[in-house]
């Protein structure tokens, strides 16, 4: 058996260029080419890290000997790239969101079901890097063990993804419907929608409310406000913006054992001595409540982007067959609620889900089509990343 797969990048813009980097410090992975469209990128990044420099991902597969990629370009050519190599029998790593809208999900995920024919050990992982923070974790493990009874409502107020005019300006692609197929909810927030579902589940039913280039010269949406049902009588709130400062990162769970509220990295849990769906019906007086005690809940957290973590997990699952940490099959679901939240907007309803991809899909090419908007790059050069984690 092999100890190291055979890996490349593909696309060497903000995030591309640190997962070379990580690559190039790991025992199980060998680097064996870097692709970009830009050949001076391509080239500086294959001779500062000893490697080949590719400028189609065809070309790297034809050469290269990959058995692995990982897929850091813009949105839209995550699934284009990611058919071929699963056609191929290549690994894939995705960045997130996996991809623009439902139908192109659902297309990445028939052709690694289809090369899983030929290959049932075939790895399909997203850069759901969120998924190994401590705290994260352990809200997973409270919901998941029963400790909040049964969950009432979610409201997460995400509002400190800020980023200024000249991080949009710093890039083509960023910010337009043809470069990146929308903005905060398909740039920023697919790690909390993707968190979201992965505490509470797909919402049955989505109301969105969205603003586009209400802050920022910008033609895709820059503020949110979303509303979630659930069969099961929960319902949730989604807010976020990228105008906000200082902003606010705020998760309130209400169960019927209390309320558990993680911000500025304390997790405090009111816990009701007797649960409200009891006490609410036993109690002798009208106006009184629950006995409730504080307690702030531990966690251990690596304290790490966390990036390295999940393609660490990657080549192991390849090497050894260790559980993906982000199976990318479940990208699909932050992705049905980013398309839900902005059809509901568009269209003034509210939708269902599941939902087919078509009318999503319809409706983006048709602001692609449409588009007057005039971008306006400036600054140029790549953009640091690292305080945005």
């Amino acid at each position: 058996m092999a100890d190291k797969v055979k890996i490349a990048v593909i696309g060497l813009g903000n995030m591309g260029v640190p997962h070379v980097r990580d690559i190039s410090t790991m025992d199980n992975l060998t680097l064996v080419g870097v692709c970009d469209t830009d050949k001076a990128k391509a080239d500086n990044i294959a001779a500062q890290f000893k490697t080949t420099a590719y400028y189609d991902y065809k070309s790297l597969f034809d050469k290269s000997g990959v058995e692995a990629i990982i897929i850091a370009t813009p949105h839209y050519d995550h699934t284009i790239i990611a058919v071929e190599a699963f056609a191929r029998g290549i690994h894939v790593l995705t960045e997130k969101p996996i991809a623009v809208h439902v139908n192109d999900a659902k297309k990445m995920i028939a052709a690694w079901e289809d090369a899983k024919k030929k290959n049932p050990k075939i790895i399909f992982c997203a850069m759901f890097m969120q998924r190994t923070y401590g705290f994260w974790q352990k809200i997973k493990s409270l919901i998941d063990n029963g400790d909040l009874g049964k969950l009432m409502r979610a409201t997460w107020i995400i509002t400190d993804w800020y980023r200024t005019q000249q991080y949009y300006d710093s890039g083509g692609w960023r910010a337009t419907w043809a470069g990146e197929g929308g903005g905060v909810l398909m740039n920023q927030c697919p790690h909390n929608l993707d968190l979201y579902q992965w505490f509470f589940g797909v919402p049955d039913r989505v109301t969105g409310f969205v603003t586009l280039g209400k802050y920022h010269n910008i033609e895709v949406e820059d503020e949110v406000t979303a509303y979630f049902e659930y069969k099961n009588g929960m319902v949730g709130h989604f807010l976020t913006t990228t105008a906000e400062a200082p902003g606010t990162n705020r998760l309130e769970i209400i169960g019927e054992n209390g309320k558990l509220v993680y911000e500025n990295g304390k997790m405090l849990f009111t816990q009701n001595r007797i649960p409200v769906f009891k006490h609410l019906k036993e109690a002798a007086t009208g106006f009184d409540k629950p006995e409730a005690w504080n307690c702030e809940i531990p966690y251990k957290h690596h304290g790490q982007p966390g990036h390295r973590i999940i393609i660490d997990n990657f080549a192991n699952a390849i090497l050894k067959g260790e559980k993906l940490l982000a199976p990318a099959e479940q990208g699909i679901n932050s992705v049905m609620m980013n398309n839900a939240i902005m059809l509901s907007s568009f269209e003034k309803k509210t939708i269902d889900l599941p939902m087919q991809g078509d009318a999503f899909e319809a409706k983006l090419k048709d602001l692609i089509k449409g588009s007057k908007f005039k971008k306006e790059v400036k600054g140029g050069g790549p953009v640091n990343m690292n305080s945005s984690f």
